[in-house]
């Protein structure tokens, strides 16, 4: 039997709730609900899903809450996040980015648009089927075995960050817009939009800890992954967002 992505959706109005699930059924997903943080966690305990939708407002522990405790366990950080909500100015948008979302929906949102965004955040977790090596200074990725290391000592990656990693050291001292970026690293989705680079450059930093210092904002214009930097200087100081 085919594998349906699993899909859990956390929601605490079951009227929304449902009509998402019908939506996911026919779109080809298998979808399960959770009215709050409480029984999301529950669901995850149990099973593990590909993604979640998961709504800004719950009772008790907020989305935006679970997300980021979502991102700081081991088991579940890797899963995609896409935030749903009713608030679309831009500084929540940043806010549920910043939580460790994927991506941000705001409601009402149209079907289409919904499957497109999960299909696109499934698409980009899986890791591509490449089987090159690439090496700036002492950092070293291997596409075949995605693994990367730093003077010796691995690093942990997400599949998002792995990407941008990848492009960026195949493209070393080259600067890259924003626009670009997204072209290259996220060019299978419409929606996405220029701030989530900076979230994902931000992530891609810390992960990479004395090497952050490797990708360079340069202001006005982008980034660029560069061998000269001074590793072992905090990240934030190279940081333009």
């Amino acid at each position: 039997m085919k594998h349906l992505p699993r899909i859990l959706i956390v929601e605490d109005e079951p009227a929304i709730a449902e009509l998402i699930a019908v939506n996911l059924t026919h779109g080809g997903f298998s979808p399960v609900i959770a009215g709050d943080s409480v029984a999301a966690q529950r669901e995850l305990d149990a099973v593990l899903p590909d993604a979640i939708l998961l709504d800004w407002m719950l009772p008790g522990q907020s989305g935006l809450s679970l997300a980021r405790h979502l991102r700081k366990q081991a088991r579940t950080k890797s899963i995609p996040i896409l935030m749903l909500t009713a608030k679309g100015d831009e500084p929540d948008k940043v806010a549920g980015l910043d939580a460790g979302a994927d991506d941000y929906i705001t409601k009402p949102f149209s079907t289409q648009e919904l499957l497109a965004r999960i299909r696109a955040v499934l698409r980009r977790r899986a890791p591509e089927s490449v089987s090159d090596s690439v090496t700036v200074g002492e950092l070293l990725l291997d596409a075949a075995t995605h693994r990367i290391s730093f003077q010796g000592q691995e690093l942990k990656l997400g599949p998002t960050e792995f990407k941008l990693l990848h492009y960026l050291m195949k493209h070393a001292e080259r600067v890259h817009s924003r626009s670009t970026l997204l072209d290259k690293v996220w060019g299978d989705h419409v929606f996405i939009e220029e701030r989530t680079v900076d979230v994902h450059v931000k992530r891609l930093r810390e992960a990479l800890g004395a090497a952050g210092a490797m990708v360079e904002t340069v202001r006005g214009a982008g980034y660029r992954l560069t061998g000269l930097a001074t590793v072992g200087q905090p990240a934030a100081a190279q940081s333009g967002t």
